[in-house]
């Protein structure tokens, strides 16, 4: 029996007469009444008993009515459920933590106030676990400060960030101008977690120059690492995106390295296309991408592709002293 039978069975049944239903359905009266005799050849109970013209539903009639309604109703939501998400496109965001801290929020109401049509979800982690999550596709897209392994993901550098080397009010490095790279070896320092792609740049950094460092903090929170520097007097190399409010109020003082080599870019990451698989409708797997919503993404991004540098934050400067870096593998 199908969804149609059933739905021609609660009108008779509602109505009383099988050409009332027939109107309501816009069906020929035999065609409703052959719909009735198949149900009640199918379940081989009467479902109505005819008197002077009017049909009089049974008991068995009236048991098949609630359970009708039921299933019709079942079947609608999902019909309608189906359809808004056809409409609904779903884009689940990943971040990493600086660029969840710094930026995301922002983009994702950018997002929203574009296409109120997006159903946006958001999950913030170290660059290493939003790589795995892309990999398992449980993300659609990222957002990441550090360096994407997995050949299967693209990486596209768009929005410009920096590092920059901060200090508290009672550091002695407040009172300077000019911090020397020589100048770090042996002091106290709060950094990322193992897996941020913050902390992966400043080791490397660390070890090409042979500068050792004591770890005092270690954190996965942004925000736990710069009141280690504002109330803990130490030291930390976090994003200067991380650190405007706490510049502009004197609260920090950021030192800018002199070189490029902490300069780096956001990337936006997604899956590569898998040529070699296809989906129930003979589409490449990974078709499923929304990408009018990851275009979308892209666009709000390029909104925040500049670093600002301008002079409202007080920066001073962070000079290499020491023999060239040593390249790494």
């Amino acid at each position: 029996m199908t969804i149609r039978h059933l739905k021609i069975f609660i009108t008779v049944a509602e109505t009383g007469l099988m050409s009332a239903a027939a109107n309501r359905l816009y069906l020929t009266q035999p065609t409703v009444s052959q719909a009735i005799r198949d149900l009640e050849n199918h379940y081989q109970v009467q479902l109505f008993e005819r008197l002077h013209k009017k049909l009089y539903i049974t008991q068995a009639g009236q048991q098949l009515l609630d359970l009708a309604r039921m299933a019709v109703g079942t079947f609608d939501h999902l019909e309608l459920s189906m359809q808004r998400l056809k409409e609904q496109i779903t884009l689940r965001i990943g971040s990493s933590l600086t660029v969840g801290t710094c930026l995301m929020s922002k983009v994702i109401a950018d997002l929203h106030a574009d296409d109120p049509k997006l159903d946006l979800s958001s999950f913030v982690s170290n660059t290493a676990e939003i790589e795995q999550k892309l990999l398992r596709r449980e993300l659609d897209v990222a957002v990441v400060e550090g360096i994407i392994e997995s050949s299967a993901l693209t990486a596209h550098p768009i929005v410009e960030d920096s590092l920059v080397l901060v200090c508290g009010k009672n550091h002695d490095f407040y009172q300077k101008d000019v911090v020397c790279a020589s100048e770090l070896e042996g002091r106290k320092f709060a950094i990322r977690e193992k897996g941020s792609g913050t902390r992966k740049l400043f080791e490397q950094y660390l070890s090409a120059h042979q500068i050792h460092i004591r770890t005092v903090w270690e954190a996965n929170c942004p925000r736990t690492i710069l009141n280690a520097v504002i109330y803990n007097n130490a030291l930390a190399v976090m994003s200067q995106r991380l650190v405007r409010h706490e510049c502009l109020h004197q609260a920090v003082k950021i030192f800018r390295y002199e070189t490029e080599e902490w300069d780096r870019y956001f990337k936006l990451v997604y899956r590569k296309p898998n040529t070699g698989s296809t989906n129930a409708s003979g589409t490449p797997a990974d078709a499923e991408m929304p990408s009018r919503a990851v275009e979308s993404l892209r666009a709000v991004l390029n909104r925040y592709r500049t670093l600002d540098q301008s002079g409202d934050i007080p920066a001073c400067l962070f000079k290499n002293d020491l023999p060239a870096a040593v390249p790494s593998d």
